[in-house]
């Protein structure tokens, strides 16, 4: 039987015929004086973390900035590390670490984690470990949930769906009683939650035996939940546009999207996006596909990691592990980001007790997200090159969009632009 690591050994395989070097770099003995660190990350309140830190280690400063989010914050990184002016320190979701690792943009840090990793299931950890190295301290996991307005459902006597046949349902009814308000939005720009909704739905996009890999975009799978979503934007009962922009934003805070399909991390998020809407929210576990069904997806999760730039991986690392490890840092990310902590000892903190502070009225979002956290699934790993696998979905699903044209389809062009890509880098496909 395959193990995750011999799994995670045929990426890395893999990506040394692209780069010819073992990645990493940069590490050089820490400076006399005072070391100054820059820190790419996007949460937000995550200057009231680092400045805990900058407090309690006046000889080693972190400097925050925030450049962009999720794959745009890739890109950036990339481009970065081409200049050689890359951060010392960067936030990075598990999905993209792969990528990064081959690209050689961010470096090993195995021997400056060894007592930070003891935090961490097996499970956890190897989201940002391949081959036996260490590329990151994870930051928190994130359960694909159900976020719904309950003054909305109370008003058209709605109740929260339980499966995606009651999604579709309570759409339709929505929609029949206010045709103003979409049941949510079918969002192309970002990928992230809809291989969330793959996840749940049985579909594993890359797996690999040995050095061959195997490709499952197109799965009859990922399919179904394509044909699934594409039957609610017929309907008419979703809207068309994506997550975080100007439009979206202004529907969400005006009450014309009554859910958001989103990761445990959204409320930190909403006060940015819908800051009328506070007290307003609920979550719930995602819609199954078959009654009873806890399994869920996950839209992120994220890692530390130290770039191959940084000239003082020692302290970017030390940083890195304080910010996931040392209960200060991780009860002040809880109670102004709203993660939930990957490290197993911050899955006890008392800050877990009381609820975000956009979700006053829900005193067990927590404990909700504790219980669905165990059920969470992703695919078996993330492939080489998912930066042009997303780029592809934000193509082609842009375009089934905006031209009422086949989801399916799209998911087949995919498949054939990961699959070539994958082999003019030079790996093996099956």
């Amino acid at each position: 039987m395959r193990s995750q690591w011999r799994l995670a050994g045929a990426l890395v395989a893999g990506a040394l015929l692209v780069t010819g070097c073992g990645g990493g770099g940069g590490d050089q003995a820490a400076s006399d004086g005072k070391v100054n660190l820059t820190f790419w990350d996007w949460d937000p309140n995550m200057d009231k973390v680092v400045a805990i830190w900058n407090q309690a280690h006046p000889d080693i400063h972190v400097t925050l900035s925030n450049p962009a989010g999720g794959d745009q914050l890739v890109s950036k990184m990339i481009t970065a590390h081409e200049a050689g002016n890359g951060p010392d320190i960067a936030k990075v979701e598990y999905q993209s670490l792969p990528a990064l690792v081959a690209k050689g943009v961010v470096t090993d840090i195995t021997q400056y984690t060894g007592d930070a990793v003891k935090d961490f299931d097996d499970n956890t950890l190897k989201a940002t470990k391949f081959e036996g190295k260490v590329y990151g301290v994870p930051q928190d996991v994130a359960p694909l949930m159900l976020f719904y307005r309950t003054d909305i459902f109370d008003q058209y006597g709605l109740k929260p769906p339980t499966t995606w046949d009651e999604f579709a349902q309570t759409a339709q009814q929505l929609h029949d009683k206010a045709p103003s308000v979409a049941m949510t939005n079918f969002d192309a720009a970002d990928p992230g939650w809809f291989t969330g909704l793959m996840q749940q739905g049985g579909a594993d996009w890359w797996s690999a035996s040995g050095t061959t890999w195997k490709v499952a975009i197109n799965s009859a799978a990922s399919k179904k939940v394509a044909d699934y979503w594409q039957g609610l934007v017929t309907a008419g009962t979703v809207a068309k546009n994506p997550s975080f922009s100007p439009q979206w934003n202004k529907q969400m805070n005006e009450g014309q999207i009554a859910t958001w399909i989103s990761g445990a991390w959204a409320p930190a998020q909403l006060g940015g996006i819908a800051p009328n809407t506070k007290g307003k929210w609920a979550v719930a576990p995602l819609p199954a596909w078959t009654a009873g069904d806890k399994t869920t997806g996950i839209w992120g999760g994220s890692a530390t990691t130290v770039t191959a730039d940084s000239k003082h991986a020692a302290q970017a690392a030390q940083f890195a592990s304080w910010l996931n490890t040392d209960d200060k840092a991780v009860t002040a990310q809880i109670q102004n980001i709203n993660v939930y902590p990957a490290a197993t000892s911050g899955r006890s903190l008392p800050i877990l007790s009381s609820p975000p502070a956009f979700f006053p009225n829900q005193a067990n979002y927590y404990d909700l997200v504790k219980q669905v956290a165990p059920s969470s699934h992703s695919f078996s790993m993330w492939g080489p090159n998912v930066t042009v696998t997303f780029s592809g979905y934000t193509d082609k699903f842009g375009a089934a969009l905006q031209n009422n044209t086949s989801f399916a389809a799209a998911l087949d062009d995919i498949q054939n632009a990961t699959v070539a890509d994958m082999k003019k880098l030079g790996f093996t496909v099956s």
